[in-house]
């Protein structure tokens, strides 16, 4: 169950890419993360539906110094992941 996030608001210089992987990591979630160049964070991530939820629930509070004004979330291609990477900035 794929799915792709677009996380808005201040989450650039606040972690949140590390923090989100950890979380990943503890749940069992496949993906990738990255800062856009507009100043969001853009993650696709995979595994079963409950993990997947839980992140994605976690994705709208993020670290303790994040401030999250949206999520959104559409369907994504699963993809061969075998951990959760942090990519480039795109």
């Amino acid at each position: 169950m794929a799915k792709h996030l677009l996380i808005s608001g201040r989450v650039q210089g606040v972690g949140f890419r590390d923090a989100m992987c950890r979380e990943a990591g503890r749940l069992g979630v496949v993906g990738w993360v990255r800062n856009c160049r507009d100043g969001a964070v853009e993650a696709v991530v995979d595994g079963p539906k409950e993990a997947v939820d839980a992140i994605i629930d976690w994705s709208r509070r993020g670290p303790p110094a994040a401030r999250v004004s949206g999520v959104a979330v559409s369907d994504a291609a699963g993809g061969d992941f075998t951990g959760f990477d942090w990519r480039p900035t795109a």
